[in-house]
Protein backbone atom coordinates (compact mmCIF):
# COMPACT_ATOMS: atom_id res chain seq x y z
CA UNK A 1 0.00 0.00 0.00
CA UNK A 2 1.74 3.53 -0.95
CA UNK A 3 2.73 5.99 1.98
CA UNK A 4 1.29 8.93 -0.08
CA UNK A 5 -2.07 10.08 2.28
CA UNK A 6 -4.69 11.72 0.76
CA UNK A 7 -6.09 15.08 0.73
CA UNK A 8 -7.34 16.03 4.33
CA UNK A 9 -10.69 16.86 2.75
CA UNK A 10 -12.81 15.05 5.69
CA UNK A 11 -15.19 13.98 2.19
CA UNK A 12 -16.53 10.45 1.27
CA UNK A 13 -12.99 9.18 0.31
CA UNK A 14 -12.83 9.13 -3.72
CA UNK A 15 -12.45 5.66 -5.45
CA UNK A 16 -8.84 5.53 -6.04
CA UNK A 17 -7.94 6.85 -2.86
CA UNK A 18 -4.97 4.41 -1.44
CA UNK A 19 -6.54 5.13 2.29
CA UNK A 20 -9.86 4.53 0.84
CA UNK A 21 -11.56 1.19 3.26
CA UNK A 22 -11.63 -1.79 1.16
CA UNK A 23 -14.81 -3.72 0.68
CA UNK A 24 -14.56 -6.75 3.63
CA UNK A 25 -14.99 -10.21 2.13
CA UNK A 26 -17.06 -10.90 5.22
CA UNK A 27 -18.29 -9.94 8.47
CA UNK A 28 -16.01 -8.79 10.91
CA UNK A 29 -12.83 -9.28 8.34
CA UNK A 30 -10.23 -6.98 8.91
CA UNK A 31 -10.89 -6.65 12.61
CA UNK A 32 -7.52 -6.88 14.88
CA UNK A 33 -9.05 -9.33 17.33
CA UNK A 34 -9.33 -12.56 17.25
CA UNK A 35 -12.97 -13.15 17.12
CA UNK A 36 -15.26 -11.57 14.35
CA UNK A 37 -17.27 -8.47 14.98
CA UNK A 38 -20.57 -9.55 17.46
CA UNK A 39 -18.90 -12.64 18.48
CA UNK A 40 -20.83 -14.62 15.40
CA UNK A 41 -19.21 -13.91 12.22
CA UNK A 42 -22.22 -14.88 10.59
CA UNK A 43 -21.89 -18.98 11.66
CA UNK A 44 -24.35 -21.23 13.04
CA UNK A 45 -25.85 -20.39 16.66
CA UNK A 46 -23.64 -21.51 19.67
CA UNK A 47 -26.65 -23.65 21.07
CA UNK A 48 -27.28 -25.29 17.54
CA UNK A 49 -30.82 -24.14 16.55
CA UNK A 50 -32.05 -23.37 13.73
CA UNK A 51 -32.55 -19.94 14.05
CA UNK A 52 -29.81 -17.41 12.49
CA UNK A 53 -28.26 -15.04 15.32
CA UNK A 54 -29.24 -11.75 15.11
CA UNK A 55 -27.90 -9.49 13.02
CA UNK A 56 -25.16 -7.29 14.36
CA UNK A 57 -23.23 -4.00 12.54
CA UNK A 58 -20.80 -4.22 10.35
CA UNK A 59 -16.82 -4.13 11.73
CA UNK A 60 -15.76 -0.62 11.36
CA UNK A 61 -12.57 -1.41 10.90
CA UNK A 62 -13.06 -4.14 8.46
CA UNK A 63 -11.05 -3.22 5.24
CA UNK A 64 -8.73 -0.35 6.87
CA UNK A 65 -5.08 -1.83 7.62
CA UNK A 66 -4.06 -2.87 11.66
CA UNK A 67 -4.23 -0.80 14.02
CA UNK A 68 -1.12 0.80 14.84
CA UNK A 69 0.92 -0.63 18.12
CA UNK A 70 0.11 1.71 21.68
CA UNK A 71 3.80 1.02 22.43
CA UNK A 72 4.70 2.86 18.75
CA UNK A 73 2.41 5.45 19.25
CA UNK A 74 3.81 6.27 22.30
CA UNK A 75 7.61 6.90 20.70
CA UNK A 76 5.91 8.07 17.71
CA UNK A 77 4.54 11.28 20.57
CA UNK A 78 7.87 11.62 22.00
CA UNK A 79 9.49 12.22 18.73
CA UNK A 80 6.86 14.69 18.29
CA UNK A 81 7.36 16.49 21.36
CA UNK A 82 11.04 17.06 21.00
CA UNK A 83 10.48 18.43 17.79
CA UNK A 84 7.85 20.71 18.81
CA UNK A 85 9.74 21.46 21.66
CA UNK A 86 13.02 22.80 20.40
CA UNK A 87 11.03 24.93 18.30
CA UNK A 88 8.99 26.14 21.24
CA UNK A 89 12.38 27.12 23.53
CA UNK A 90 13.87 28.64 20.43
CA UNK A 91 10.14 30.87 20.14
CA UNK A 92 10.04 31.69 23.78
CA UNK A 93 13.69 31.91 24.34
CA UNK A 94 13.29 34.79 21.34
CA UNK A 95 10.41 36.21 23.04
CA UNK A 96 11.85 36.24 26.55
CA UNK A 97 9.27 33.97 28.06
CA UNK A 98 10.86 30.60 28.71
CA UNK A 99 10.76 30.81 32.29
CA UNK A 100 9.49 31.86 35.38
CA UNK A 101 10.52 34.99 37.54
CA UNK A 102 10.51 35.23 41.31
CA UNK A 103 10.88 39.09 42.91
CA UNK A 104 10.60 38.92 46.37
CA UNK A 105 7.28 37.61 47.48
CA UNK A 106 6.13 37.99 43.97
CA UNK A 107 5.71 35.26 41.09
CA UNK A 108 5.63 36.79 37.86
CA UNK A 109 3.24 34.31 36.01
CA UNK A 110 3.22 36.60 33.13
CA UNK A 111 6.16 34.68 31.44
CA UNK A 112 4.50 31.52 31.98
CA UNK A 113 1.11 32.16 30.42
CA UNK A 114 2.61 33.43 27.50
CA UNK A 115 4.99 30.36 27.51
CA UNK A 116 2.08 28.13 27.74
CA UNK A 117 0.17 30.24 24.97
CA UNK A 118 3.41 29.39 22.46
CA UNK A 119 3.31 26.25 23.59
CA UNK A 120 -0.09 25.73 22.69
CA UNK A 121 -0.33 27.63 19.29
CA UNK A 122 2.84 25.61 18.04
CA UNK A 123 1.59 22.05 19.22
CA UNK A 124 -1.88 22.65 17.67
CA UNK A 125 -1.24 24.10 14.67
CA UNK A 126 1.94 21.04 13.81
CA UNK A 127 -0.53 18.19 14.62
CA UNK A 128 -3.41 20.04 13.09
CA UNK A 129 -1.61 20.99 10.05
CA UNK A 130 -0.07 17.34 9.14
CA UNK A 131 -2.81 15.31 10.00
CA UNK A 132 -5.35 16.96 8.14
CA UNK A 133 -2.77 17.36 5.17
CA UNK A 134 -0.30 13.92 5.17
CA UNK A 135 -2.96 12.22 7.69
CA UNK A 136 0.22 12.26 9.75
CA UNK A 137 2.97 14.14 12.03
CA UNK A 138 6.73 13.36 11.40
CA UNK A 139 6.74 10.95 14.51
CA UNK A 140 4.02 8.99 12.87
CA UNK A 141 5.39 8.93 9.91
CA UNK A 142 8.95 7.26 11.26
CA UNK A 143 6.98 4.83 13.06
CA UNK A 144 5.11 4.35 10.40
CA UNK A 145 1.48 4.81 11.14
CA UNK A 146 -0.97 7.22 10.30
CA UNK A 147 -4.48 8.68 11.69
CA UNK A 148 -7.51 7.36 9.97
CA UNK A 149 -11.17 8.23 10.45
CA UNK A 150 -12.92 5.40 11.88
CA UNK A 151 -16.36 5.98 9.67
CA UNK A 152 -14.30 5.53 6.70
CA UNK A 153 -10.83 5.10 6.78
CA UNK A 154 -10.00 8.82 4.95
CA UNK A 155 -7.64 11.16 6.30
CA UNK A 156 -8.69 13.34 8.92
CA UNK A 157 -10.49 16.53 7.88
CA UNK A 158 -9.37 19.84 8.75
CA UNK A 159 -11.52 20.17 11.34
CA UNK A 160 -11.70 16.40 12.54
CA UNK A 161 -8.02 17.60 13.05
CA UNK A 162 -8.27 20.86 14.87
CA UNK A 163 -10.60 18.97 17.56
CA UNK A 164 -7.87 15.79 17.64
CA UNK A 165 -5.12 18.26 18.44
CA UNK A 166 -7.08 20.92 20.76
CA UNK A 167 -7.88 18.26 23.09
CA UNK A 168 -4.38 16.67 23.20
CA UNK A 169 -2.51 19.86 23.06
CA UNK A 170 -4.72 22.62 25.30
CA UNK A 171 -4.47 20.90 28.83
CA UNK A 172 -1.06 19.84 28.12
CA UNK A 173 -0.35 23.45 27.58
CA UNK A 174 -2.05 24.82 30.54
CA UNK A 175 -2.35 23.08 33.18
CA UNK A 176 -0.95 19.25 33.67
CA UNK A 177 1.41 18.46 30.57
CA UNK A 178 3.14 15.27 32.37
CA UNK A 179 -0.46 13.83 33.93
CA UNK A 180 -2.59 15.09 30.53
CA UNK A 181 0.30 13.80 28.12
CA UNK A 182 -0.16 9.50 29.94
CA UNK A 183 -3.77 9.83 30.53
CA UNK A 184 -4.38 10.55 26.98
CA UNK A 185 -2.16 8.62 25.33
CA UNK A 186 -2.06 6.33 27.83
CA UNK A 187 -5.88 5.25 27.41
CA UNK A 188 -5.24 3.62 24.14
CA UNK A 189 -3.54 0.86 26.05
CA UNK A 190 -6.63 -0.29 27.59
CA UNK A 191 -9.45 0.98 24.68
CA UNK A 192 -10.95 -1.92 23.08
CA UNK A 193 -11.73 -2.69 20.02
CA UNK A 194 -10.62 0.50 18.70
CA UNK A 195 -7.65 1.21 20.84
CA UNK A 196 -8.47 5.05 20.83
CA UNK A 197 -6.69 8.02 22.86
CA UNK A 198 -8.84 10.91 24.67
CA UNK A 199 -7.84 12.56 21.51
CA UNK A 200 -9.10 9.34 19.21
CA UNK A 201 -12.26 9.38 20.87
CA UNK A 202 -13.12 12.96 20.67
CA UNK A 203 -12.38 13.31 17.38
CA UNK A 204 -14.14 9.62 16.11
CA UNK A 205 -10.44 8.65 14.63
CA UNK A 206 -8.00 5.87 14.77
CA UNK A 207 -4.65 5.18 14.52
CA UNK A 208 -3.47 2.45 11.61
CA UNK A 209 0.17 1.18 10.70
CA UNK A 210 0.89 2.14 7.39
CA UNK A 211 3.98 -0.94 7.63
Amino acid sequence: MSTEPPPGSGQQPPEDDPFRKQPPSGQGSGSPYDAPYGGHGGGPPPDGGGQPPPPYPEDPLAGMPPLADSGKRTLARIIDMILVGIVVWLVTWGLGVNEYEVDGDRLDVGKSIGQSIVVAVLYVAYDTILTATWGQTLGKRLMGMRVANLDNGATPSWGTSLVRALVLWIPFAFCCACIWTAIAGGWSYFDRPYKQGLDDKAAKTVVVSTT
